[in-house]
């Protein structure tokens, strides 16, 4: 029995705190003549997402299942979901794969858009909240655009993930060690163009340096797409599955 693609649409509301420091009734004025203010409001925000969600055959409301979140490149994003079908972990379950685990990928909105780590968050605590995820078992992964969607989602919420596999992505390396304890399996072609290997060496590097659980695999003789080989790559999928967070 083949699992089935479910294409749903999120449009949850979040809230957070907007501004800089307290508000204080007091106005301080510095020698040059400037008043030194603060505003602290608490606004509304919505966040839109589609995203497909598959489950695995034989789904059982009563177990626990792993949660893998995928995330797509800057090709995909849009309206139209199928787009998110073209490559990654959607494009394995089209070609016939079967997964013990529930997928989920949303669909960056708009052309010229990155992913917002906010909606992200949403989404995440909306599958939660509908599924019963084992929360020890949640596992990031994305390619491209996605991979430093990746690495940025796991970095400010690293409580989240058992383990997360960035692909041909980058990102600053700022905070990077608030993933030492998350294991970590990035990916990258030696002669891609289009996001340079340095990008995820750097990463890779100043999370070893910090004692981070981190393995790098170089593809000699790929470019960008170092994605196809990966993630048709049944060991990916077994190094994830075999981690699990210890609280």
């Amino acid at each position: 029995m083949q699992r089935k693609f479910y294409l749903l649409i999120a449009v949850p509301v979040i809230l957070f705190m907007a501004g800089c420091g307290s508000s204080t009734k007091q106005i301080i004025e510095d020698e040059m003549g400037f008043k030194h203010k603060s505003i602290n409001k608490k606004i509304e925000i919505t966040v839109s997402l589609k995203y497909l969600l598959s489950l695995p055959a034989g789904y059982d409301e009563s177990k626990k299942y792993p949660l893998v979140i995928f995330l797509h490149g800057s090709g995909e994003r849009g309206n139209n979901l199928n787009k998110v079908k073209k490559h990654g972990i959607p494009y394995e379950i089209v070609q016939g794969k079967t997964f013990p685990f529930i997928m989920v990928a949303p669909q960056c909105p708009g052309d010229d858009e990155e992913w917002n780590i906010y909606a992200l968050n949403t989404l995440y605590q909306e599958i939660i909240s509908q599924y019963n995820i084992d929360l020890k078992r949640v596992y990031l992964t994305g390619l491209s655009m996605g991979g430093y969607g990746t690495w940025k989602f796991a970095k400010t919420f690293p409580q989240y993930f058992a383990a997360i596999a960035p692909v041909c992505g980058g990102g600053n390396p700022d905070s990077i060690c608030v993933l030492k304890d998350v294991p970590v399996w990035a990916f990258h072609g030696a002669k891609d163009n289009t996001v340079p290997i340095a990008e995820a060496d750097t990463l890779v590097k100043s999370l070893k340096g910090c004692g981070g659980n981190v393995k790098f695999t170089i593809y000699p003789d790929l470019g960008h797409n170092s994605w196809t080989k990966t993630y048709s790559n049944p060991e990916l999928y077994d190094w994830l599955l075999s981690q699990k967070k210890k609280q």
